[in-house]
């Protein structure tokens, strides 16, 4: 239901889709209709059904030649028609399903970016990558292909139970008889194929999760020789993943031999007492052979049905999948009626704040503190005693468990979230840079940005004479993760990025640790004009480092240990 719900903007594609798999049952019903002609009016001397009599003229009735033309002429155009349904109805289908496909692959891209960063360095990128990639489509295959197709396998399964018990109830009362079995089957193993793919698919998503790993990691990898650890790893992985699929192929394929076998008994009942019907004079020969023939599109659409529910439980698995990652629930909503901002003034002020990824595990304490509009702060503690955090909370990566946060007297809680996080650029100690060129990656903030702008930009963070010197200059491939350039132009480039957003406040996470002193020379004078003016937070573990600030926080375990001027702190 939910994913009729996600269709539901499709819905006139859905029906046009059944409509036109329906018309595909009064062609089935024609099929036979020529044999039929054949053997009892051509080669027999029954006369033509009373529908065609009234259609053609009388001569060619009367002719066996003209029947056995008109019989092949009913063939060929049944065929046609049969190929052009199935044209209209698979381009109609590979249109609505891709476009299903796209929207809600798109929900579900748009609902990764709003969950937690918790979230996602506990599980994983690869695990929102394989739903977003190969659960998704899982929409395609039931709302565009197995729904209609079980519609259209219901209708032709009536029409063929209709016209088998026009000419012989008792032998449509035999063939249904296979029915009860079928749903007995399906029943058995509907729950055990679903629960199969779900762990299938868990597992591919495992194995996927280590080449992502690896390849990101592949300089550490091949610096340790670690390759043959590595493949064996993956290996481990894929097998097992191997190993589920082939169970759920083993399940599948037990389910259509107990299908077919079914089916398959059902057929010789028929034929047993359909020979017996004729050698009785009940059913004539040419009847005999429609019954047979209308019984194999009587039980094609029940083998259908079997197949596509068995078929639709991996779809299901994948769908479930898909629904269960966007009923994460974000850990930072937007309120209602939230107040836009514009351009905040800068002034930040702490209040009693404490959080914790974790209830047991706090990271913050208590923490308070004011910053005046233009205040440089200087943040320095051990690794892991809440740094990083504390700068989190501020930009409403996260929300404190207890305490606010304030920016202009507001708490940041009653801000749109857009609106707010404009009001901050970051530099982090590891730039981030993304698989553009330069010029793309400084306007990333402003993407509306004028060239002259970016490239004001990257002088002022002292990046615009390496990247004139580049053969491409500004229009550069910086490669992914900006690999192609070295650690100081990464650095330089993320500083131009934030020169260009020319927001309020500043964030300054590490930006010189992994460069080396020449380099951190022409980055802090850089960064020295980018501060000026603007409410700045600079982490840092060299002191050094946080001269240039007014005052220095230091943080030990979450809690403040000392709030003063970086002289007096000395």
């Amino acid at each position: 239901m939910r994913l009729f719900r996600q269709a539901r903007p499709y819905r006139l594609h859905v029906a046009a889709i059944v409509f036109f798999s329906l018309i595909a049952t009064p062609l089935a019903l024609l099929v036979p209709v020529p044999l039929k002609i054949a053997v009892d009016s051509a080669v027999g001397s029954d006369p033509l059904p009373s529908f065609l009599s009234a259609l053609v003229p009388g001569g060619l009735a009367d002719s066996t030649t003209g029947v056995l033309v008109l019989a092949s002429v009913l063939f060929v155009a049944v065929g046609v028609l049969m190929q052009l349904q199935y044209l209209v109805t698979s381009v109609l289908s590979a249109y609505t399903g891709e476009r299903l496909v796209l929207e809600f692959r798109t929900r579900l891209f748009r609902h990764v970016q709003r969950l937690s960063l918790y979230y996602h360095d506990a599980r994983g990128a690869s695990d929102s990558t394989y739903r977003i990639q190969y659960d998704a489509p899982a929409i395609q295959y039931v709302v565009a292909e197995a729904v209609p197709e079980l519609l259209t396998a219901v209708f032709t399964l009536v029409g063929m139970v209709v016209i088998t018990a026009l000419i012989d109830w008792r032998l449509a009362l035999v063939a249904l008889g296979v029915v009860p079995i079928l749903l007995l089957c399906l029943r058995l193993y509907r729950r055990r194929l679903r629960n199969q793919w779900m762990e299938a698919k868990r597992l591919e998503s495992s194995a996927m999760s280590v080449v992502q790993e690896v390849i990101g990691a592949l300089r550490i990898v091949k610096a340790f020789g670690q390759e043959r650890r590595e493949e064996a790893r993956f290996s481990h992985r894929s097998t097992e993943s191997m190993r589920a699929r082939i169970r759920t192929t083993v399940a599948e394929g037990t389910f259509a031999l107990l299908v077919g076998a079914t089916i398959a008994v059902g057929t010789a009942m028929v034929m047993l007492i359909g020979v017996r019907g004729v050698q009785a004079g009940r059913l004539t020969l040419g009847e005999l052979l429609i019954v047979m023939a209308y019984l194999a599109q009587l039980y094609d659409p029940l083998q259908t049905m079997s197949k596509k529910a068995a078929d639709l439980q991996g779809s299901i698995a994948s769908a479930e999948r898909a629904f269960t990652l966007l009923d994460e629930v974000p850990d930072v909503r937007e309120r209602p009626n939230a107040l836009p901002l514009i351009n905040a003034a800068g002034s930040v002020e702490f209040q009693g704040v404490s959080f914790a990824y974790e209830t047991e595990r706090p990271v913050i304490r208590d923490v308070s503190f004011a910053l005046e509009p233009g205040t440089r702060l200087g943040i320095s503690g051990r690794t892991g005693a809440g740094k990083t955090t504390l700068i989190g909370l501020l930009t409403r990566f996260h929300d404190p468990c207890e305490g606010r946060i304030l920016l202009d007297g507001i708490d940041l809680r009653d801000y749109r979230l857009a609106d707010l996080r404009n009001q901050f650029a970051l530099v982090l100690q590891e730039p981030v840079l993304f698989s553009s060129s330069i010029g793309e990656n400084i306007a990333y903030a402003r993407p509306d940005a004028r060239e002259e702008e970016v490239v004001a930009a990257a002088k002022a963070a002292d990046a615009h004479d390496f990247i004139a010197a580049l053969p491409d200059g500004y229009a550069t491939e910086v490669g992914e993760r900006g690999m192609r350039l070295s650690g100081g132009e990464r650095q330089r480039i993320s500083l131009a990025r934030a020169f260009l957003k020319d927001a309020p406040i500043l964030i300054l996470d590490e930006p010189t640790s992994s460069v080396d002193v020449r380099t951190e020379a022409a980055i802090m004078g850089a960064m020295e004009r980018l501060m000026a003016g603007r409410t700045t937070l600079m982490i840092a573990h060299r002191l050094s480092t946080l001269e240039r600030c007014d005052l220095r926080l230091e943080i030990d375990s979450g809690r403040i240990a000392e709030l003063a001027p970086p002289s007096a702190v000395a």
